[in-house]
C-alpha cells in the first residue's frame, strides 16, 4: 500500500520522536547517584578550542589547630607551632602569591572560597580580590574542618547548609556562586539535589570523567565539570611528596595529551580539566615559580583554552 507523502512524513516524525524518547530513556545513570548523567557532546568550547581547563584555587579557613600538616610527625605537639606556620604562611603570603602569578599571566582563575574565609581574614581576601576581581567564585563550604556539610542528616540539611554558604558569600563578597565543591571533597547524593534545589549550575564534585556531563536530579539538571584526583596539587604534595617542580611536568604532561588526543580523534566530545591548586603548594616562591612556567607552556598549545569555572559551564550550554 503506497503511503501518502503527508502520511509518510507524519510517520517519519512519529518514529524519531520515539527513538528520542527511548534513547533519552537509556540515558546512563550515575553509579553513585542512580541519577541520570549524560555526556555534553560539544566538539569544541569556541573556535578551535577542544580542550579546556580551569584552575580551581582554594581559599580556605581551618581554625587554629585544625588543617593540612607539612610534618605530622609534629601534629601531637601543643601547640604545633610548626604546622600552624605553614598554614599561616599559606593564607598570608600564599593567597595573593598565587594570585598575582595568575594576574601577571592573564590567565583566568576561579576561587574555591569557604564562606568564612572573608569574614575572618578580611585583610588577606581584600589584597587577594584587588588582585583577582573577577575571578570565579566557587562555593566551598563553610570552612574544611568543623563546618563542612551535614553528612548523613539527609536532603533538608544539606539544602539548608548550601544556602547558608552562598548567602554568607554573597553578603560578604556581593556575588553569589553559580558553582560549589564540597569542602574536603566529601559528599553524596543529597549534596548533587542541595546544589540543584539551590539554583546552582554546576559542581565539582565528579571526578571520574574528561568530558563535561549532566546530571538530572529530582531538583533539577547539573553540570558537572571533572575535577580528577590525580591533578589536585594537595594529595600529590601531602600525600605522594611531589614537589611542585613534579607537579608543573603532571600537570603539563595531563593537558598535551588532551591535546594530543582531541586532534588525533576530532569527532570526540570536547575535554575538559579542572586542575585544584592551593597557596600551601604552589603559594611558595618555588610554587609560584612552577605555577608560572606551568600556564606558559598550556598557553602554547593552539587547541587549548584555560578558562574559569563560570565560562566553561556557560560554554557548555
Amino acid at each position: 500500500m503506497r503511503i501518502a507523502p503527508v502520511k509518510a512524513l507524519l510517520l517519519a516524525a512519529i518514529l524519531l520522536a520515539g527513538n528520542l524518547v527511548s534513547t533519552r530513556a537509556e540515558a546512563p545513570l550515575d553509579p553513585v547517584t542512580g541519577f541520570p548523567r549524560e555526556v555534553s557532546l560539544k566538539k569544541e568550547w569556541k573556535p578551535g578550542k577542544k580542550v579546556a581547563v580551569c584552575f580551581l584555587f582554594y581559599v580556605e579557613v581551618w581554625g587554629f589547630g585544625q588543617g593540612p600538616n607539612f610534618r605530622p610527625d609534629m601534629a601531637s605537639r601543643n601547640p604545633d607551632l610548626v604546622d600552624e606556620a605553614f598554614r599561616d604562611y599559606a593564607i598570608n603570603f600564599g593567597v595573593p602569591r598565587v594570585g598575582s602569578v595568575f594576574k601577571e599571566e592573564d590567565a583566568p582563575l576561579s576561587i574555591a572560597l569557604s564562606g568564612f574565609f572573608p569574614g575572618q581574614q578580611p585583610e588577606a581576601w581584600k589584597k587577594f580580590r584587588a588582585l583577582q576581581p573577577n575571578a570565579a567564585i566557587v562555593a566551598h563550604g563553610m570552612n574544611n574542618s568543623s563546618a563542612q556539610l551535614p553528612m548523613g542528616k539527609g536532603l533538608i540539611a544539606q539544602t539548608t547548609y548550601v544556602k547558608q554558604v552562598l548567602d554568607l558569600i554573597e553578603k560578604d563578597t556581593g556575588v553569589r556562586p553559580k558553582g560549589w565543591s564540597s569542602p574536603s571533597v566529601y559528599n553524596n547524593v543529597d549534596t548533587f539535589r542541595a546544589c540543584a534545589a539551590n539554583g546552582m549550575q554546576y559542581s565539582l564534585d565528579a571526578m571520574d570523567t574528561d568530558f563535561l556531563t549532566v546530571m538530572t536530579t529530582p531538583e533539577g539538571k547539573l553540570d558537572l565539570i571533572p575535577y580528577p584526583p590525580v591533578t589536585v596539587d594537595m594529595g600529590q604534595y601531602l600525600g605522594r611528596n611531589l614537589e611542585p617542580e613534579d607537579l608543573e611536568k603532571l600537570w603539563i604532561n595531563y593537558v598535551t595529551e588532551l591535546s594530543r588526543e582531541a586532534e588525533k580523534n576530532p569527532d570526540q566530545p570536547a575535554t575538559v580539566v579542572a586542575i585544584g591548586i592551593h597557596p600551601f603548594v604552589v603559594g611558595s616562591p618555588n610554587g609560584a615559580a612552577a605555577m608560572r612556567r606551568t600556564l606558559e607552556a598550556l598557553k602554547k598549545l593552539p587547541n587549548v583554552w584555560i578558562a574559569d569555572t563560570d565560562s566553561l559551564a556557560a560554554a557548555g550550554k
